[in-house]
């Protein structure tokens, strides 16, 4: 048997998802190694290839994840579903007083004694998609009960979203609009729909009324001047400009790997602007491409449920699914000044641990609910 012939027999589930997983992953290293030199440069004395082989053992670990994840049966993932929240709210809590500061935010949980830092929140996107989708296939039957909606679905969407909403608001809007998602899908009353869209509401006014009294706490001031940025344009107007210079550079095909000039310009052109280096480097082309592979995984994730036997699987897909789909659009329209900046790297691509690794499972995820709705079938 050929080697393409054993990969293929063991690698079951939607084949092209693994497609999109193995064309993202190899993006990612070409072109983290492409933009962080200037990270380099700054930091290890213009020594590159360390920020690759960081990268490539990141990236290494997390698609093993992905593998493993696969293997698991998914519905072991609603099994563990109510335990990993239970151990997520506390941690998101801990996070927001006791979270180690980078950039002006609180985002980071250092593991005592090693000093290795990690989101709580990319854990948490996790956890409350999971639960979310265990509790509307649980609750198929009395779907449209207010008791079965709102304080099994509702209320953990509101306090997840309410604890990081203060350190990082872009995360917390895509978790809540994800849960979205994944309530119209499930069949859950638009009321209900309706209702969570309130409680969003409120939470980000309470959220304003606390910033007036705990400025430290919720960053609203940070809220308020990229909102103005953005509707002014003045950004120092920098990141704007710089952005767009790349994808001026970029034309149709791109000056080829490894030949952004704007990396040196652009900050954090390994994650939250790596879009525009992919644009420099890859053209329209490749820019489109990019955008093309993640829209064709939520229409691989929407399959799913038209096949799927059953609801807990069907809606796993798709939250996961949106989540990652929703963030990678967020990521390219920061870079094409199409919404504010939002601190979001592109999954999968981006240089980063955690969200690296968290994108890694969610694909690890999907793929095991591939592949058991192929068995089944």
């Amino acid at each position: 048997m050929s080697l393409i012939n054993r990969i293929g027999a063991e690698l079951r589930g939607d084949r092209v998802i693994w497609m999109i997983v193995a064309v993202l992953a190899l993006l990612s290293i070409l072109t983290v190694y492409s933009s962080a030199g200037t990270l380099a440069f700054r930091e290890r004395g213009d020594n590159t290839e360390f920020y690759l082989m960081k990268q490539i053992l990141i990236l290494s670990f997390g698609l093993f994840l992905t593998y493993i994840f696969y293997l698991i049966h998914y519905q072991k993932f609603s099994t563990v579903a109510p335990y990993a929240l239970m151990i997520v709210i506390p941690l998101l809590a801990l996070t927001l007083f006791f979270g180690k500061n980078i950039n002006s935010a609180s985002r980071w949980l250092a593991v005592p004694g090693i000093g290795i830092t990690f989101q709580t929140s990319d854990i948490a996107k996790l956890a409350i998609i999971t639960y979310v989708a265990r509790m509307i296939s649980a609750k198929q039957d009395v779907i449209k009960d207010f008791q079965s909606a709102f304080i099994p679905i509702i209320l953990p969407v509101v306090i997840v979203c309410g604890l990081i909403a203060p350190a990082d608001l872009s995360t917390a809007i895509i978790i809540f609009v994800t849960c979205l998602g994944m309530m119209f899908i499930g069949r859950v009353d638009l009321k209900y729909v309706l209702l969570l869209i309130f409680c969003g509401i409120v939470m980000f006014a309470a959220l304003l009324v606390l910033a007036q009294h705990f400025p430290g706490l919720v960053r609203a001031e940070t809220w308020q001047e990229r909102m103005r940025d953005f509707l002014t344009n003045s950004d120092g107007k920098f990141q704007t400009q710089q952005a767009k210079i790349a994808i001026a550079k970029g034309g149709w095909f791109g000056n080829g790997p490894g030949s952004s000039t704007q990396r040196n310009f652009l900050p954090s052109p390994y994650t939250d602007y790596i879009y525009s280096i992919i644009m420099e480097e890859y053209g329209l082309f490749g820019a489109l491409s990019i955008m093309s592979l993640f829209i064709l995984l939520f229409f691989r994730c929407v399959r799913l449920v038209t096949i799927s036997p059953k609801a807990f699987g069907a809606v796993l897909a798709v939250g996961l699914g949106l989540i990652l789909v929703i963030q990678a659009l967020a990521n390219m329209a920061v870079s094409v000044h199409l919404i504010p900046v939002s601190g979001l790297p592109m999954p999968m691509v981006s240089m980063g641990g955690t969200s690296l690794i968290f994108s890694c499972v969610a694909f690890g995820m999907i793929l095991s609910v591939s592949k058991y709705i192929e068995q089944s079938k």
